[in-house]
């Protein structure tokens, strides 16, 4: 190859590179942009919450700490960790939900695309992160465990899934507020 096409690579990596830092760069806006239309979509999926399902309201205990740590990476990390919890439940046996079914598929594609984004920002360090990332890993595995486990005694009916759609509104309302402070 000659100097004059590595040049040229050398440009576009440049480039590529620089598109990279300035997207991760509006890393914020764009998610607060996405948990907005996240939230109008959850609100889309369903009706109002059923008035029987009340009674059967459980409370899952989000582990708010996990997204109060003073580093902006670890932040992240968890942002990206609950995201592709809340990709997983609403990706599997929703087959009983009366939900819209575009409103739920466009859901799912703007938290795969976030999810993309934050993987490809986020700095995969193992230095002083590994703990509080792992601890937090721990902790949201636990909750959304919980979650999972409650659709699954309940076989997916439908107070189970209004009652999880209602819960992961509260997880993007409460990443909407940390991404705000960041």
């Amino acid at each position: 190859m000659n100097a004059f096409g590595l040049i040229q690579i050398g440009l576009i990596l440049l480039c590529t590179t620089t598109t990279c830092s300035l997207q991760c760069n509006h890393l914020p806006l764009q998610q607060r942009k996405v948990i907005e239309n996240s939230l109008q979509l959850l609100d889309r999926m369903g009706k109002k919450f059923p008035q029987q399902c009340l009674r059967e309201k459980k409370s899952f205990r989000f582990p708010e700490q996990v997204l109060k740590p003073r580093q902006k990476e670890t932040v992240k990390m968890a942002i990206e960790e609950i995201f592709q919890h809340i990709f997983y439940i609403f990706s599997k046996n929703l087959t009983l939900a009366a939900w819209d079914g575009t409103a739920l598929e466009q859901f799912q594609n703007g938290l795969y695309q976030q999810i993309e984004q934050l993987e490809a920002c986020v700095i995969k360090k193992q230095t002083h992160y590994f703990r509080s990332k792992e601890v937090n890993r721990l902790k949201l595995k636990k909750y959304f465990q919980k979650i999972d486990c409650f659709l699954k005694d309940k076989q997916h009916n439908l107070c189970s899934l209004e009652i999880s759609r209602a819960e992961m509104r509260r997880c993007l309302q409460l990443i909407d507020k940390v991404i705000r402070k960041l």
